[in-house]
């Protein structure tokens, strides 16, 4: 969890949110149609969607937009696209492990583009499993210590630890990190919504089981081929072993 917030965070430090806005909605749209088309198109039955428009609309995504990603999803809008979701392994730079998580309309032209990055860093794309074993999925979500207003630390890490929380950690910049198993996500979700605390990020996460230290050079590579991966329409999130 923190590996992974600290790489996104290093693309936010360098400046290249602005660059990268106009891919952010376009990925935001991809995800909400993924999931509606998987559960429905009413976030109050289908967590999944909720999740996505929570980030889309974090994000400042238009509600008209919400609403034809949606329509999209479900295939309402009649344009016949099919988005689909797969997760790719790999290796990055120094064999450091990578699992990049796609949502494409076109798979054929999503694995050239990735086999190319990961080429250019060093790395290779893996096949199927021989990455995975290296992590474990959990909830997580991001909210900013200022959100706790006048309630103590103390308290809301309690409340947390009943909603179902494993782990609650300081983060960069004033954040806090929550991380729960992913059948108590939701509760933990629900809880912070109870307490009136909007997550600034949170979605299901690979956490890698061991984490590899990684050296100043090795962190420049990294912090180009991550910053290749957010500026791709097809990739919407990656986690990798190192650290």
């Amino acid at each position: 969890m923190s590996g992974h917030s600290k790489w996104h965070n290093i693309q936010a430090r360098k400046g290249k949110q602005d660059a990268l806005r106009s891919n952010m909605f376009t990925k935001a749209a991809k995800v909400i149609s993924v999931a509606a088309g998987k559960g429905g198109g009413d976030p109050v039955m289908n967590f999944s969607l909720r999740l996505a428009i929570e980030k889309a609309k974090a994000a400042g995504m238009p509600k008209d937009n919400i609403e034809r990603a949606i329509m999209k999803g479900t295939g309402e809008s009649g344009d016949g696209v099919r988005m689909e979701e797969i997760m790719y392994e790999g290796y990055g730079p120094s064999g450091v492990a990578l699992l990049i998580k796609t949502v494409t309309d076109n798979k054929n032209r999503t694995v050239p583009d990735i086999k190319h990055m990961l080429s250019d860093s060093g790395g290779s794309l893996g096949n199927s499993g021989s990455v995975l074993w290296m992590f474990n999925q959990f909830g997580w979500a991001q909210i900013s210590g200022e959100q706790l207003g006048s309630m103590s630390r103390d308290d809301f890490e309690l409340a947390m630890i009943d909603a179902g929380a494993e782990d609650i950690q300081n983060g960069e910049e004033g954040m806090v990190d929550i991380k729960t198993k992913v059948e108590n996500f939701k509760k933990v979700l629900d809880k912070l919504n109870e307490l009136g605390i909007e997550p600034k990020d949170s979605g299901l996460i690979w956490e890698a089981k061991d984490k590899v230290i990684a050296s100043p050079e090795l962190q420049t590579k990294l912090e180009n081929l991550f910053g290749e991966f957010e500026a791709n329409d097809d990739i919407e999130d990656w986690y990798t072993n190192a650290e």
